[in-house]
């Protein structure tokens, strides 16, 4: 299994790949089936006039990333970062593509 590392810059790569060449931030927020299966997104970026827009990622992003969660939250369970309570069920991810840094808060039930 790969590093925790290695996953997050995956998700860093997807999501600069997808952000429109004026946007500063790309925010996403995935929420995660039980089954590892399918994942619902909702993806946002903010221009550099500060302003939030929706934009789309696509279906290959979007299967990638659906890869990258489950193997981000199987990780996070089989090391037992989770505390002892059940894997996270949902995210939301920034990434700030100036200073080229992200950021994952994770919602458990």
């Amino acid at each position: 299994m790969r590093n925790e590392q290695d996953i997050y810059k995956d998700i860093g790569t997807i999501l600069f790949s997808i952000a429109p060449d004026f946007a500063k931030k790309i925010i996403m927020r995935a929420e995660l089936s039980p089954e590892d299966d399918h994942c619902e997104y909702e993806y946002d970026y903010i221009d550099e006039e500060n302003k939030t827009s929706w934009i789309t990622a696509g279906g290959r992003a979007n299967t990638d990333m659906l890869r990258l969660l489950v193997e981000l939250r199987s990780l996070y369970v089989q090391r037992n970062l989770t505390n002892g309570r059940p894997g996270w069920h949902g995210c939301e991810v920034m990434f700030d593509i100036e200073e080229m840094k992200l950021s994952i808060d994770f919602r458990y039930e």
